[in-house]
């Protein structure tokens, strides 16, 4: 199914892990926040869409979503920059980025602050379940009881609150970077390799076309941890990473 289709109930639902979640869908084009909306609602999700900048900031203050699906080129501002405002404002947003703008440096710099990016034109289901994936990871367990926090050399990570210390020092990442360093702390010592990050962290089944984020997200964590003391993260040539 592409954009420019309508979800159907012969598509299977991807419901786990997000069923209840709220989604702002931040598009200018009628046609594509349509479909986006009837395929997004199809599969559980609440819904709700705004065409400008402005509107999107009022609709995030008014109603907290879980997550944010935004187009990058809108009429009143950049959707990145949008995106930016809304995590500022809340950390544990989810955000994706939908755009027709496929240039590497494009999505290095999208990805630096958000949690996925997807190009136009698109498939349906491939949005839903790429959405579903980044909630999976980022959405607060408030229901769950108190888990211990897991350790390794001096990080600690909070299972319950998704918050990251070092040297008993709050080191803010975003979901995405908090998904990855837990992965690689509960691996311990061991060498995790990068197709085995893209598959836990990234729900990617087979090498994507973009599968240089393992190397660019591994680089934000090292630029937020080893400003607090020696570099953590190793790197085993042609095989992947761990901690040192």
């Amino acid at each position: 199914m592409t954009g420019t289709e309508r979800a159907t109930p012969d598509h299977k639902r991807a419901t786990s892990g997000h069923e209840g979640a709220t989604v702002l869908v931040v598009e200018d084009e009628p046609s594509i926040a349509d479909v986006l909306t009837i395929a997004l609602r199809y599969h559980r999700f609440e819904v709700m869409t705004a065409g400008t900048v402005r509107d999107a900031l009022t609709l995030a203050e008014r109603t907290r979503p879980d997550a944010a699906l935004l187009d990058v080129m809108l009429p009143d501002g950049d959707g990145r920059a949008l995106g930016r405002e809304l995590r500022a404002r809340r950390p544990e947003l989810a955000l994706v980025f939908l755009t027709a703008r496929d240039a590497p440096a494009e999505i290095v710099g999208a990805l630096g602050f958000g949690d996925d990016y997807i190009t136009k034109p698109f498939d349906i289901e491939v949005v839903v379940a790429r959405l579903s994936a980044v909630l999976r990871r980022t959405r607060r367990a408030d229901v769950l009881p108190q888990r211990p926090p897991l350790r390794y050399g001096d990080l600690e990570l909070d299972e319950t609150t998704y918050s990251v210390c070092r040297a008993g020092r709050t080191v803010e990442l975003t979901p995405t970077e908090y998904a990855l360093l837990r992965f690689l702390v509960r691996n311990g010592g061991r060498v995790v390799p990068k197709e085995q990050l893209l598959r836990h962290v990234w729900q990617y089944e087979h090498t994507p076309a973009e599968s240089t984020v393992v190397e660019t997200y591994i680089s934000y964590l090292r630029r937020k941890l080893d400003t607090l003391g020696p570099p953590v993260i190793t790197t085993r040539r042609g095989v992947g990473y761990g901690l040192a």
